[in-house]
Parts: C-alpha cells; structure tokens; sequence
C-alpha cells in the first residue's frame, strides 16, 4: 500500500464532521455579537454625522434671515426636519447663538442628540451620551438686516 493510501485511509476512519459541528457552534455566537457590534458601530458613525450636517444645514438657514429671532426660528425648523429618524437620533435639541447677528457677523448652531439602542438589547450596548455638532454660517455684509441698512 501507498503512503498516500494509508492517509487516506486513516482519514477515512475519523469522523471530521462532529469538530466542524463543534467548530460552527463556537464560532456562531462569536460571529453574531461582532455583526450587532458592527451596527451598533455605525449606526454612531451615522448619528455623528447626520447631526453635523443638520447643524450646518441650520447655521446657513439662520444665517439667511434678517432678524435674529427668524433665525433662531428658521434653524430649529430645519434641524428638526433633518432629524426625524429616531433610531440614528433621539431627542434632538437645537441651540443658536445670535449674540453676533449683524451684517458680516456669524450665527452658530448646536445641535446634540442621543443614538438610540432600544433595537439593539440583546448586547446591551453601553449608551456613549450625546453626539453633539456645532457649526457656524457667515452672514453676508453687504446685506440689509431689520436692525438698519
């Protein structure tokens, strides 16, 4: 007999397919909690960065009026349109600073919120607080504003 017989033979006498069970049922729960881990990743990632586009949004939509409470009004409305979905953004708040609204000053928006992970329990993932964003929008100084020319 070959030497190549002999190792098949003898491989034919084991039963491989109990280790690969064994193999597969070690390896699933690993597999699955880094799949949830991964989401759980991203879905942050997507939080950070759906408030700071929100935030910018809102600055160069406030920064667009000509009195500063339009402004404040005209920010909270547009980041609250820009973050409905709940599961990338949970209780949002919006903050504007106005305190420099005047042809060539600036206006700054806040916007925070909390990533939501009601649908992921089954890892209970830790809760990493707020995501916040700042951005700022220049306004034009050539432009007329309620205060005066």
């Amino acid at each position: 007999m070959s030497l190549l017989a002999r190792r098949t033979t003898r491989r034919g006498d084991r039963d491989l397919g109990s280790a690969d069970a064994l193999g597969l049922a070690l390896l699933a729960p690993a597999a699955i909690g880094l799949a949830l881990v991964i989401v759980f990743l991203g879905r942050g990632v997507d939080s950070r960065a759906t408030v700071q586009s929100a935030a910018e949004a809102a600055a160069q939509a406030a920064a667009r009026e000509r009195s500063p409470a339009a402004a404040v009004v005209a920010a909270e409305r547009v980041g609250a349109a820009m973050l409905v979905d709940r599961s990338s953004c949970a209780s949002p708040t919006v903050l504007v600073d106005t305190s420099t609204f005047a042809p060539g000053g600036r206006v700054a928006v806040t916007i925070s919120c909390t990533v939501s992970t009601d649908d992921l329990a089954l890892i209970d993932p830790p809760t990493g607080g707020a995501t916040t964003a700042t951005a700022f929008a220049l306004i034009d100084p050539l432009r007329a504003t309620r205060r005066g020319p």
